[in-house]
């Protein structure tokens, strides 16, 4: 009797889901400790977007003795606006870096850095200016 071990099969991996299919079409599963690693750094620009919406809300509720009333409501609404756009940004982030990581490609560039960058530092130049203003 001849003692040949089983053919080895690897296991099949369980088919995605076809919302997965529909957003991450094509290319190979990366490492899990990149597609980990891409999702944290998705966790945090929703941190930052929440920071964003709550110092918005903060500015409209306990600035009124500090703000004139438009610059106040300008200033909540710019926040806002930012927390939601980067929010929304987020998702494109992550899935445009998972798809490059899923194709081999270069990564992009994150474009929402300079938008943030920019908003920011215009919301800090408007309550610096009012803040020395008064």
């Amino acid at each position: 009797m001849s003692s040949n071990p089983p053919p080895s099969t690897s296991p099949v991996p369980p088919p995605r889901g076809k919302a997965a299919e529909w957003l991450l079409p094509g290319g190979t599963e990366p490492d899990p400790r990149f597609t980990l690693a891409n999702e944290r750094t998705f966790l945090a620009w929703i941190r930052t977007s929440l920071a964003l919406l709550a110092g918005g809300i903060a500015i409209e509720a306990f600035t009124s003795d500090l703000f004139l009333q438009p610059v106040r409501k300008g200033l909540a609404v710019v926040l806002l606006l930012l927390g939601m756009l980067l929010s929304a940004g987020a998702i494109v982030r992550w899935l445009h870096v998972e798809r490059s990581m899923r194709n081999r490609v270069p990564l992009p560039l994150p474009l929402i850095v300079p938008l943030l960058a920019g908003a920011g530092a215009l919301a800090a130049a408007v309550v610096l200016v009012f803040i020395l203003w008064r």
